[in-house]
């Protein structure tokens, strides 16, 4: 249930602002210095365009355009984080926090690029997974949005399965790319966040995976169990 007094709420600090680290994946505040060639192998070149279809920014023809373009796109408000497997510390992806409003304890997670390899992987989910936590456990957020080009099946899809909750489409929001962008919102509150914490748990557990890395229940039916309580 949604609090109505929130007599005692103080703004909270700005997400993304140290390393968060889990079993399969770190993710570390963007340095270019450091992140930049790393980010354009996983994310440049013609061979990485899909990724960007849908976003306002990409592809990619060298790094330096990435982050230039990036940086241009990202202003002072994004906080964005670099994915690195922790099997081999290979850059897979990048996820920012973005429309920050602390004094409201709210934020989006946004513009997340994933390198083929980190796609529909337990990696991916667990990096999703730490910057939710990130948001909720430690820096007491109380509402975590979700927003993509309603055209955008996957990324709607991810959504959910992640445990946002649709919200509606914002009609004729921008204009991206030279057409039309209508935008679909989700969202998760700290209310919501206890159960969906859950599944995530159970799901990114080892002994849920069998031999072949296939998994055993989907994140969805990891999360029936507390909702039936």
């Amino acid at each position: 249930m949604t609090k109505t007094d929130l007599s005692g709420f103080t703004p909270r600090p700005l997400p993304g602002g140290r390393v968060l680290q889990g079993r399969l994946v770190r993710l570390e505040p963007l340095s270019w210095p450091a992140h930049r060639d790393g980010l354009f192998a996983a994310l440049g070149g013609a061979a990485h365009a899909a990724i960007w279809r849908h976003m306002a920014i990409g592809p990619f023809a060298s790094a330096e355009m990435l982050r230039k373009s990036f940086t241009e796109a990202a202003s002072d408000d994004w906080r964005t984080l670099v994915i690195r497997l922790l099997a081999d510390s290979d850059i897979v992806g990048m996820a920012s926090y973005m429309r920050n409003r602390p004094e409201h304890g709210s934020t989006e997670v946004g513009c997340i690029a994933y390198a083929p390899r980190l796609q529909n992987s337990a990696a991916g989910t667990e990096a999703m997974a730490l910057m939710a936590a990130h948001v909720f456990d430690e820096l007491r957020y109380r509402r975590y949005e979700w927003k993509c080009d309603d055209a955008n099946v996957a990324s709607k899809r991810a959504a959910i399965r992640l445990g946002f909750t649709f919200e509606g489409v914002f009609r004729q929001d921008m204009v991206v790319k030279g057409r039309n962008r209508d935008t679909a919102w989700f969202s998760m509150l700290d209310g919501e966040w206890p159960e969906v914490k859950a599944g995530y748990d159970a799901w990114l557990a080892p002994d849920n995976f069998d031999a072949n890395d296939r998994q055993r229940r989907r994140l969805e039916a990891c999360r029936q169990p507390l909702a039936a309580q």
